[in-house]
């Protein structure tokens, strides 16, 4: 037991201390589009207001609570040369009914104020899917046709429940230019108004930074990718080069597949900060947070249980050990533990200046741990049991699934 502390606690301290370092180098280099040297007019393109034509694609399915704050901001937006296209993919609520509200309403008002295309005004398109074809999941079709009638030199791919500052789509627009960029993802402020969901989120951000390299991205070099399925705007070339979503048709995390293959092509990829340019609720209290990733956390490692079962013990080691070790350790055997726990605070004290979670919630950071491989078993266990995902309605077999992945 005497050398497992040493070992177990030097192993942790590298580990933690190691991506401490290598985030305070490169995090200072991820943009933040929110400050003002991004607060001006993009300059090239476009046949009408001088800047590109972006065509913004909503899929949304039983969003009613949501999809009319969505569309209406979305059309607020202080960009002049842009289309919505909002896609009902077989709602069996109102959702498809409160597309069509917001859509006579829009043109009622358009029409009355005078305002035309020809003048700046943007543009809504209301698709009604009835029927799912075979090999589809319902988003990345849904996408895949929005994209088939879209005519944007620019896809910005969105979720129905995202909420859009007016100038967010500008100022990406003017950084992608700025980079020359073909893919851009920005990440959204999480809006959170329970501890269960300051606390999981918390926990998910730390993991991101120790699982994915943001400041890497941009490094052709590097493999490191991004995909956000809040805001993925991306060049309509790059997206028909790559295959198009009908690649991604059967992908569970279309958002990041899209991020990667992207990336994998050799294309320009970036992703940036924005304060609340764009925000979201994604879950209601921790048991949402754990619903939510029972859907997807087995397709992180590839519908695979064996990586399943490595990855949960895994996440117990490197989380909750550190906490353990100072406990039940002597001595100087404490001393590395302390270091990885003091280096693991120190991502959450970062994490609190771009967020609004306190830092104190490293406090339940062990109580998050034990949830999230909770969540990973969950989804492995639910996801075998059933021969597949059941998604908003919808039944996608685990061998479908197998084959479909980038």
């Amino acid at each position: 037991m005497h050398y497992f502390h040493w070992i177990a606690g030097i192993i942790l301290a590298l580990a933690w201390l190691s991506r401490i370092v290598d985030a305070a180098i490169g995090m200072p280099s991820v943009a933040d589009i929110s400050t003002p040297q991004w607060d001006r007019n993009p300059a090239s393109g476009g046949a009408v207001s001088g800047a590109p034509r972006v065509s913004i694609i909503v899929p949304a399915r039983n969003e009613q609570e949501t999809i009319e704050q969505c569309l209406t901001q979305l059309l607020k937006l202080d960009y002049g040369n842009y289309e919505v296209i909002a896609v009902n993919d077989r709602s069996t609520d109102r959702t498809g009914e409160i597309m069509e509200a917001v859509e006579r309403n829009f043109q009622a008002v358009s029409k009355k104020t005078g305002r035309t295309q020809s003048r700046g005004s943007p543009e809504l398109r209301v698709i009604h899917h009835r029927e799912l074809p075979a090999g589809w999941l319902g988003k990345t079709h849904a996408m895949w046709t929005a994209t088939n009638a879209a005519d944007g030199d620019w896809l910005l791919f969105t979720d129905a429940d995202v909420l859009f500052k007016p100038d967010s789509l500008r100022r990406a627009l003017v950084y992608a230019e700025a980079e020359r960029a073909d893919h851009v993802v920005l990440f959204p402020q999480m809006i959170m108004t329970r501890p269960g969901e300051y606390m999981m989120i918390a926990f998910f951000h730390t993991m991101f930074v120790f699982g994915h390299r943001p400041w890497k991205v941009a490094d052709p070099k590097s493999r490191d990718h991004m995909g956000v399925g809040a805001f993925n705007l991306i060049r309509r070339g790059v997206y028909q080069a790559v295959g198009t979503y009908q690649a991604l048709r059967m992908e569970v995390l279309d958002d990041m597949k899209l991020g990667k293959v992207v990336k994998n092509a050799g294309f320009r990829q970036r992703n940036v900060f924005g304060a609340d340019l764009i925000s979201l609720r994604w879950a209601h209290g921790a048991r949402g947070v754990v619903n939510n990733l029972t859907k997807n956390f087995f397709a992180v490692l590839s519908f695979q249980w064996p990586r399943t079962l490595i990855s949960a013990f895994g996440l117990v080691f490197l989380n909750l050990m550190p906490f353990l070790g100072v406990a039940l350790a002597h001595g100087w055997q404490r001393l590395p533990y302390a270091i990885a726990l003091a280096a693991m605070f120190s991502i959450y004290v970062g994490m609190s200046w771009r967020s609004n979670v306190p830092a104190y919630y490293f406090l339940l950071h062990p109580v998050s741990t034990t949830l999230f491989v909770y969540s990973l078993l969950r989804s492995m266990i639910h996801t075998l049991w059933n021969d597949g995902i059941i998604w908003r309605g919808t039944r996608y077999p685990l061998e479908e699934l197998r084959k479909g992945m980038v």
